[in-house]
């Protein structure tokens, strides 16, 4: 009814077994290798100076939901106040996913990737912050591919808060609004008779002049640029 059990035999298996065991774990020690090195690599990659404006990616296995056009990358760092620059500025700390991604493309295109850029506020680029940092890689011809996107959400009211630094036109279109609402709200105490076109012209054009005034005094002396034209620059002054 029950086989005999042959002691040999079973000596046998439990040294295949073991075998085994030891040859998986080593295999499993040089996988872990591997894929330290490849990560050491690509953040080496990542933090080094590269000039790359291009990637021999499968175009036939690209998302085509993930790639951008650098005018609507300036669209949108000049819209929300934020830089467009190579990875080697970013001082924070990658994910682990990034790093994934970044070795899983890899495999995909059997290429290595170069040329890393990322879209972040300043802030990003020189203290230790994270609001949504967005990791590409250039595709050529102005095009990029967006790998990763990690961190914080940006406020809903950013855009609005940058509106008036986008360029000049906003600036100067938000200080005739704020002249008008300043002449709006303080004419009666410098015009007692009933105010005709030209009294109202006249204090409007003081405070349109001396916000225009203060305004380029503070900003200026700052060294702060527009966003549509500060959008790939490194520094946080006019250079």
């Amino acid at each position: 009814m029950f086989q005999k059990i042959n002691i040999q035999e079973e000596l046998i298996k439990v040294r295949k077994r073991a075998l085994t065991e030891d040859d998986l774990l080593k295999e499993f020690k040089t996988i872990l290798t591997e894929v330290d090195s490849k990560r050491e690599d690509i953040l080496n990659t990542l933090n080094s100076q590269n000039d790359c404006n291009f990637n021999h990616f499968n175009i036939d296995k690209l998302d085509r939901f993930k790639i951008f056009h650098e005018q609507q990358i300036k669209t949108i760092c000049a819209n929300y106040r934020l830089r467009f620059l190579d990875s080697m500025h970013f001082t924070n700390d990658y994910p682990a996913e990034a790093i994934s991604k970044i070795r899983e493309l890899e495999n995909i295109h059997k290429t290595k990737l170069f040329g890393f850029k990322i879209i972040a506020p300043l802030e990003a680029f020189k203290l230790k912050k994270a609001d949504d940092p967005l990791l590409f890689a250039p595709l050529g011809n102005g095009y990029y591919y967006l790998i990763h996107k990690w961190g914080n959400d940006l406020h809903p009211l950013r855009k609005i808060k940058y509106w008036a630094f986008k360029n000049v036109e906003n600036l100067l279109i938000s200080l005739t609004f704020l002249s008008v609402f300043f002449t709006a709200l303080t004419y009666p105490f410098f015009i007692t008779k009933n105010p005709n076109f030209g009294y109202l012209l006249m204090l409007f054009m003081f405070y349109f002049k001396g916000f225009v005034g203060m305004f380029f005094i503070i900003f200026g002396s700052s060294g702060k640029n527009f966003s549509e034209y500060s959008w790939q620059s490194q520094y946080d002054k006019i250079r």
